[in-house]
């Protein structure tokens, strides 16, 4: 082999596994390109809690989406009310609107359950404070898996029986960063979907989902309409 030649191949052998890379690290997956699109069935529901028409689970991800829309500046204070303006909001901010976008009012039922049993909020409540608690991670967590129903915390890709678990309109928990999001009707080709969250600056539809699950952070995944007695 003359020098050229060597020199050619090695250049090649680099951009292959320099393209490889690349794949993995922006795709989570070197081979992607070369496997079929998986499709996840959409899970029927027939809860339509404000009436329009829409499912709410349709609802919920719409409502998210506005937040989107409506760029809401990332912002973490404390409000007289318990809400802030519709301009400022935080990650639990898109929880509560996306669900109230379908006729759910999570800070009433929040602020119930906190008065009646305190002592199962008490990682993210001392006294009970109808201006915050209902915007706190550690609270909506503790809630939604006393309400809600509970999914997978694994995501697989090209795994459809798991991927069919991981419907949009439901909501994700990660920890170290205490964080929440809604899963989105928008899915990668492996069939993973996309999370509607605000983290920082502006809410935003991102690929996280596999990353958190990889990283082993999702401690918690659930799904709505939450149970008649509940509802207010």
């Amino acid at each position: 082999m003359n020098n050229k030649l060597l020199i050619a191949s090695i250049a090649l052998t680099i951009c292959v596994a320099a393209f490889l890379c690349y794949n993995y690290i922006v795709f989570h997956d070197a081979f992607f390109f070369v496997k079929r699109e998986v499709v996840i069935d959409k899970i029927i529901c027939e809860g339509d809690m404000d009436n329009d028409g829409i499912s709410d689970m349709d609802d919920i991800v719409q409502g998210a989406r506005l937040e989107i829309l409506n760029k809401t500046k990332y912002k973490s204070n404390y409000y007289e009310g318990g809400y802030p303006p519709k301009t400022e909001g935080v990650c639990t901010d898109v929880i509560w609107r996306a669900l109230k976008n379908a006729g759910y009012d999570l800070k009433s039922n929040m602020d119930k359950d906190i008065l009646e049993n305190t002592k199962d909020y008490i990682n993210g409540v001392v006294i009970p404070d109808p201006n915050i608690d209902f915007r706190r991670v550690k609270n909506q967590h503790v809630f939604f898996e006393k309400y809600a129903v509970s999914l997978t915390t694994e995501v697989k890709p090209y795994n459809i029986k798991n991927l069919y678990q991981w419907q949009a309109g439901d909501i994700v928990v990660i920890r170290n960063s205490d964080h929440v999001a809604i899963i989105s009707d928008k899915r990668k080709k492996n069939g993973v979907p996309y999370i509607i969250h605000n983290s920082s600056t502006y809410p935003m539809e991102e690929d996280l989902l596999q990353k958190w699950s990889k990283d082993k952070r999702i401690v918690g995944h659930y799904r709505f309409p939450i149970p008649e007695n509940l509802l207010e």
